[in-house]
């Protein structure tokens, strides 16, 4: 992938889970978007983070001990996981969620 496309789907990427963790209660989390991320900061002052790397034209996540490095999928037009295929949103809701220890759904 083209540095200019991988630049223009990571910005997609960020900017729908930003406009995805707007909608909740600023009591559960808050985040903030810049440098090539997402950092999200929970009540109990964990974080997560939804970061870009450039050189492997991956998005990666770092959630509780855990990390997934997340490749797009041209042919799916999806950030897919290296490791077992999972989507990068439906992976984002479900840590997102145990951190908060209730459902939660990505709907941006």
């Amino acid at each position: 992938m083209a540095a200019s496309a991988f630049l223009a789907q990571a910005d997609a990427a960020f900017a729908r889970i930003a406009a995805w963790l707007e909608k909740f209660d600023p009591d559960e989390l808050d985040y903030s978007v810049g440098d090539g991320m997402v950092s999200i900061e929970f009540a109990d002052g964990s974080r997560f983070v939804v970061s870009r790397q450039s050189a492997a034209n991956q998005l990666w996540l770092a959630a509780a001990a855990h990390g997934w490095h997340y490749s797009w999928n041209e042919s799916r037009q999806a950030w897919l996981d290296d490791k077992d295929g999972h989507e990068l949103f439906a992976g984002l809701a479900r840590v997102i969620g145990e951190q908060l220890g209730r459902q939660v759904f990505f709907d941006g």
